[in-house]
């Protein structure tokens, strides 16, 4: 089964200097048939103006990715961690049994379009931690690129979590497909231009929920940047 989730489905938040869309209740945002898909709890798509950010704020207990699509994202925590997270890039940040962060566009005048994507652990109150690594589009482009896996196979940066994450772009021609459990769940989310998700046509910020297929097929691409998140059930 395939059950579309269209971009603007989603919630949406105006706070002057971010605007947000939440693909699952998040925040004032709530929505009880979106709390979530399996360990998948919150994708933001969000855009930071210049020179604004998060300050220091803490979080417990969930696996968080971010990736930066455009503009450039400054990262402090209270491990000693500082970064600057770059399109190309996937940052994972384990929050365990407690972490501070502040993220910060000191950009004077681009804004930064990012995701931010919590996936819940399988183990609660371990110890934070931190990786960042960079993916190059030629290793994505007509192909979907493990970025994230549970045991940081293939290169991938490591997480604490029953997921798999894939990133790819697609034009033109070029197509992927990917063996799914029927047991598990699958997550499409087309992160910025078009393709077709086994056949269906999806736009920026729309995404595929999947259950019960043995595959994932994405073709007929237009400058697309897609993230595919195989999960537990």
């Amino acid at each position: 089964m395939l059950t579309l989730r269209r971009s603007d489905e989603r919630g949406y938040a105006d706070h002057g200097w971010l605007q947000s869309f939440h693909s699952f209740s998040f925040a004032d945002y709530h929505d009880p048939a979106f709390m979530g898909f399996g360990p998948l709890r919150v994708i933001n798509d969000d855009v930071i103006a210049p020179g604004r950010g998060f300050g220091m704020h803490g979080h417990r207990d969930m696996e968080i990715v971010t990736y930066v699509l455009s503009g450039a994202l400054a990262h402090q925590d209270s491990l000693g961690n500082g970064a600057t997270i770059l399109p190309g890039d996937v940052q994972r940040m384990s929050a365990g049994k407690g972490i501070l962060h502040s993220e910060f566009n000191h950009e004077a005048a681009q804004s930064t379009h990012l995701l931010q994507i919590w996936i819940q652990p399988t183990e609660r109150g371990i110890r934070p931690g931190y990786e960042q690594k960079h993916f190059d589009a030629a290793d994505k482009r007509g192909r979907l690129r493990l970025v994230a896996s549970p045991d940081g196979r293939e290169g991938s940066v490591s997480m604490t979590a029953d997921a798999l994450l894939y990133a790819g772009l697609f034009d033109g021609d070029e197509s992927a497909s990917l063996t799914l459990d029927p047991r598990r769940k699958a997550y499409v989310h087309v992160a910025r231009g078009e393709v077709s998700v086994n056949g269906q046509p999806l736009k920026a910020g729309d995404a595929a929920m999947l259950e019960g297929e043995a595959a994932v097929t994405l073709d007929g691409g237009h400058e697309a940047e897609v993230l595919v998140f195989d999960l537990a059930a």
